[in-house]
């Protein structure tokens, strides 16, 4: 997923709260896709008003993030995901993807044997 630059008043809502880092987590695989929004650190939220606040920020990240990010979640039921780190205080942005595979565990082979329901 190629990152997209961070909404300027957005950045600057957050800087204002002391958060360092934004991470989105994106995942899908059931033709959903979801977002979980992280802000750290979370002791810039102690008192309840301002948890209220991080929660309305969040939600403001959130909402900004389907805006400039299109993810369907769509695939084959395999679960896989988008990570995207904004560091606001070395001004970088990370991107890393993840994604399940099936792996094969034990197995066992019988021979051929037939029932009939009516005599059981």
């Amino acid at each position: 997923m190629e990152a997209r630059g961070l909404d300027s008043e957005i950045y600057q809502k957050l800087k204002d709260f002391g958060v360092t880092r934004v991470i989105l987590s994106f995942s899908g695989g059931s033709d959903e896709g979801y977002l979980d929004v992280t802000l750290t650190p979370e002791s810039s939220f102690d008192s309840e008003s301002q948890r209220n606040q991080r929660y309305a920020l969040c939600q403001e990240v959130e909402k900004w993030a389907w805006s400039v990010y299109d993810y369907s979640g769509a695939g084959d039921g395999s679960d896989y995901g988008d990570d995207i780190v904004y560091d606001l205080e070395n001004k970088k942005i990370s991107t890393s993807e993840w994604f399940t595979q099936r792996a094969e565990g034990q197995s066992s082979h019988e021979d051929l044997f037939l029932c009939d329901p009516d005599k059981e």
